[in-house]
């Protein structure tokens, strides 16, 4: 009786059928979890964005805005300056250590470099309008601070085109040079908008801020401007 079996071609043939279709899986799987990495961040931010809301209404329908100077200024927009106010009402123990929502779980900068924060807060709901066009140079965020002044949710006048909030560097879309963050007119994030809506935006479809760049911090007109669709 014959002994049946595979000759060394077939083998080979097999083989290398097996390493192509491991070849396509892999990039598909990566890039599976990228998106799946996007949605939870999308989630976190629909978290923060409910903790906001019950701060407004808990404030008479006001924004969080420090009254008193932060050590090195009114800086909220930076996870360190407006986590405090939000924490109460996201439930928990959240903190450097225990960041909970407020990281993306793909961003590995921000556990040491911005306090385990991966979420900025844009100037424009604790800045009078006025107060943001002034503002025409990214310096004049961190390094002329000028006082805060509370904003309600009524002086929104396009809740579903101002962003609130939105991830500082581009996580789920990796790029080949340093990260610039809203100082630059490259990569792609999750942004929550006013009206609770959340988008994952190029930088290059943001319009163009008081300092000629994506910044949503210096958004003209404030919180009565427009920062997408341009």
């Amino acid at each position: 009786m014959p002994v049946c079996g595979f000759t060394l071609v077939e083998l080979l043939v097999v083989i290398a059928i097996i390493t192509l279709l491991i070849s396509i899986s892999i990039p598909a799987l990566g890039k599976a979890r990228t998106v799946a990495s996007q949605v939870k961040c999308a989630h976190n931010l629909k978290q923060i964005s409910l903790a906001m809301n019950l701060y407004a209404d808990s404030y008479n329908e006001t924004y969080p805005c420090a009254q008193d100077p932060l050590p090195k200024g009114y800086w909220l927009w930076m996870g360190r300056g407006f986590r405090p106010f939000l924490v109460p009402f996201l439930g928990g123990n959240i903190d450097a250590n225990h960041p909970s929502v407020l990281l993306c779980p793909q961003d590995k900068i921000s556990l040491e470099k911005y306090g385990s924060t991966s979420y900025g807060y844009s100037m424009a709901f604790y800045h009078t309008p006025e107060q943001i066009d002034s503002m025409t140079s990214t310096a004049d965020t961190y390094s002329n601070p000028q006082q805060s002044i509370p904003q309600k949710i009524q002086n929104v006048s396009r809740p579903s085109g101002k962003i609130i909030i939105g991830e500082w560097l581009s996580n789920h879309y990796r790029l080949k040079d340093a990260d610039p963050a809203w100082w630059g007119w490259t990569g792609q994030r999750n942004f929550l908008f006013a009206d609770n809506s959340i988008a994952f935006i190029k930088a290059t479809d943001i319009r163009e801020a008081n300092d000629k760049l994506p910044d949503i911090n210096l958004t003209t007109h404030g919180i009565k401007g427009i920062d997408w669709p341009r």
